[in-house]
């Protein structure tokens, strides 16, 4: 039997995550300045229980390895983990765009989605960054 929608559950599963989302108020910008002026706590919660959830959904995932949602093998690989001076340079640069925009990559589409139009901008930026990492990909270090 073939699946008539293969991405149908993508889309259910992105529509849930950006429900939970914005419930948790994770797109909201507010808590996100308080994160980054260390006022509350509660966007460190959120993120230390999705470190936490990564990594149990990691290991599960890894023995056997889990198809994906169309019902294609989808191994997970041990691959490099870039140890050295470029954790510090993605991680610089992914945080100057988190403080500037008020929002990670993931919730820009939500805040898109939810009507803040603004975030367009930010959305297109994310995308021509993308874009010039994979035109460069070949001449950077891995």
């Amino acid at each position: 039997m073939t699946n008539r929608f293969p991405l149908l559950g993508y889309l259910l599963l992105g529509a849930a995550f950006g429900l939970i989302l914005t419930k948790a108020e994770v797109i909201s910008w507010f808590r996100i300045q308080e994160m980054f002026r260390f006022q509350a706590f509660h966007m460190y919660g959120i993120i230390g229980s999705a470190i936490a959830v990564a990594a149990i959904g990691r290991r599960l995932l890894k023995r056997p390895p889990a198809p994906t949602l169309c019902g294609e093998p989808g191994p997970l690989q041990d691959e490099d983990t870039g140890r050295g001076y470029r954790f510090w340079i993605g991680g610089t640069i992914f945080g100057i765009g988190w403080a500037l925009t008020g929002a990670c990559p993931g919730p820009l589409f939500i805040l898109v989605g939810g009507g803040v139009s603004v975030m367009v901008i930010a959305v297109l930026s994310a995308l021509a960054g993308t874009w010039t990492y994979g035109l460069l990909r070949s001449r950077l270090p891995h």
